[in-house]
C-alpha cells in the first residue's frame, strides 16, 4: 500500500455561537457527552447574552458532524442559529478534553 491509501487526520478548530433556547435545557452537558463520544475536545459555556459558545477541536469530519448536531441539541432546546468561525489554535492552547463552564 502506498502513502495515498493512508488517511491523515488533520485536526481543525471551530468556534460556534449557538442561539435560541439553549440555556437551562441541558445543552452544554449534552454537547459535552456528544463531543466526548466523538473524540472532540473543546468547551461549551453560557454567554451573558443567552447564547452558548462551543469550541470544537478534532478531526474535521467529526467536528462537522458535531456542528450538525449543535443545530439539534437536546430535546428541550430550540436552536435558531449556529454561527461557525474557523479558528487557528496555537499548540499550547489546544484542548485535550471537552469541558463545560
Amino acid at each position: 500500500m502506498g502513502a495515498d491509501s493512508q488517511s491523515t487526520v488533520r485536526p481543525v478548530a471551530r468556534r460556534c455561537l449557538v442561539s435560541g433556547r439553549v440555556q437551562g435545557v441541558y445543552y452544554r452537558a449534552s454537547a459535552q457527552q456528544r463531543a466526548r463520544a466523538a473524540g472532540i475536545a473543546g468547551h461549551a459555556r453560557n454567554l451573558e447574552d443567552g447564547r452558548v459558545e462551543v469550541l470544537a477541536y478534532g478531526d474535521e469530519r467529526l467536528v462537522l458532524e458535531f456542528i450538525d448536531w449543535l443545530w439539534v441539541g437536546p430535546s428541550a432546546a430550540k436552536v435558531t442559529q449556529v454561527i461557525v468561525e474557523v479558528i487557528e489554535l496555537h499548540p499550547e492552547l489546544r484542548p485535550v478534553d471537552f469541558m463545560t463552564a
